[in-house]
């Protein structure tokens, strides 16, 4: 397709790579490894077959599909978006697509229910359902099962698509629709179910790809089907009028405006108390593995046997300005901290004393063997620590949440890759 646009916010364009019914993606070849995604004024449904104009929605579209990656890149999903460029587009990594799209389901309705019959609208799943569809226009995207996409040996900058590779996406999948359904809990809007795409970049990685926007997912304020402000709104229509495409226009407006209200609150705060200024080491690597998590973290010093009204004074300070409050306490030989802490305040606390291979059992049961009535926990290891105070403050914020779940399954990840290196029958 020709265009005179031959620069985009100073990204000099290159050839089309791929048009489909809503954009284009450019190569930059000032930009080797990346591509250019620029949104159309064009809205379609039923495969292309349903098509109008609509203003103004390429600019909406990007911006919100900015806002969605944006989201799942600080909570550390794999994804190919790099930044936005300009009103209509985005810079990505190039990647090679797997014509697989993936389907996340909360609430059973649309398509699900006429090819399950008998099914209500409503059926809540638990763990969301998941489908898989060919992406094939011709034959309006037909449903594929696990050992069909696996028998089609799809091979994409040197990945083969197998049952490794199907076992990542379907975790990825539901990892960020699970993410994106806390976030828009906080505006107490249901997400119903999404599609997303992944491809594979020039290392061969599995990263979630393409575009999320408003064509995308349903999303239904206050759980009401009837509120609904996504394109299923086009998709009901059984005549186009200028102003339908109005009312459509305004509600990917409005989801776009809710996305930039939805900031991951950072009204926590986890104290490191330590009992000395020689534990600051271990303190330290409790407080980076913290900070990995995404938890705003601070560092104190002060004793319960020698200096206890010192140390109540600071658990006060803390207590006085802060709700989402955690005290992590760092003490050796015969740990007093964790235990007054707890028994001086109502916030969780966490021991994790700086144990040594010459006296760790002496140190340990020193932080177990509580008074009754006091309630710390106990962990050993730093990591240990940061991870069990995320724990408690995911609850309450969906992105630290989200961190823990995605750091769940980049483990998974890591296991999968390791295991598909090494298996097999080797001959000595």
């Amino acid at each position: 397709m020709s265009t005179t646009t031959t620069t985009i916010d100073g990204y000099k364009l290159g050839k089309v790579l791929i048009e489909g019914k809503t954009k284009q993606v450019y190569n930059l070849p000032e930009h080797p490894g990346l591509c250019l995604l620029l949104s159309k004024d064009r809205i379609t449904a039923g495969d292309g077959v349903k098509a109008h104009d609509l203003a103004g929605k390429a600019q909406i579209s990007n911006t919100t599909n900015g806002q969605v990656f944006r989201l799942l890149n600080e909570a550390g999903v794999r994804t190919a978006y790099v930044k936005q460029c300009g009103e209509k587009a985005f810079i990505a990594r190039r990647c090679e697509m797997i014509p697989i799209e993936w389907v996340t389901r909360r609430l059973a309705t649309g398509s699900f229910l006429k090819r399950n019959v008998g099914v209500p609208e409503g059926y809540r799943f638990s763990p969301p359902k998941q489908e898989t569809f060919f992406k094939d226009d011709a034959n309006h995207d037909p449903q594929w099962s696990d050992e069909q996409i696996i028998s089609a040996k799809f091979e994409l900058n040197g990945l083969t698509i197998g049952q490794d590779e199907v076992d990542i996406m379907r975790r990825t999948t539901l990892l960020v629709f699970e993410i994106l359904e806390r976030a828009w809990q906080t505006k107490n809007c249901a997400l119903i179910d999404m599609k997303v795409e992944f491809g594979v970049d020039d290392d061969g990685n599995i990263v979630l790809a393409d575009i999320i926007d408003s064509d995308s997912w349903r999303l239904w304020p206050a759980g009401d089907k009837r509120l609904m402000v996504d394109k299923q709104v086009y998709r009901n229509l059984t005549s186009v009028t200028s102003t339908d495409l109005d009312t459509v226009k305004r509600n990917f407006i409005w989801v776009s405006e809710q996305l930039a209200d939805i900031v991951p609150r950072k009204d926590h705060l986890v104290v490191i108390l330590m009992g000395s200024a020689s534990d600051t080491s271990h303190s330290e690597k409790i407080a980076s593995s913290c900070r990995s998590l995404g938890l705003n973290v601070e560092l104190r010093v002060s004793s319960a046997h020698k200096a206890p009204e010192e140390t109540l004074r600071i658990v006060r300070e803390y207590e006085s300005v802060m709700t989402n409050l955690i005290f992590v306490a760092v003490a050796g030989r015969s740990n007093g901290l964790g235990p007054v802490l707890s028994g001086s305040t109502n916030y969780p606390v966490i021991n994790c004393p700086p144990v040594k291979s010459d006296n760790m059992q002496v140190d340990a049961w020193s932080s177990l063997n509580l008074p009754s009535g006091l309630g710390c926990a106990t962990v050993l290891y730093p990591e240990a620590a940061a991870l069990h105070a995320a724990t408690i403050l995911g609850l309450s914020n969906f992105m630290i949440w989200s961190k823990l779940r995605v750091k769940q399954l980049n483990n998974f990840v890591t296991l999968k890759k390791a295991d598909k290196e090494l298996r097999g029958v080797r001959n000595v």
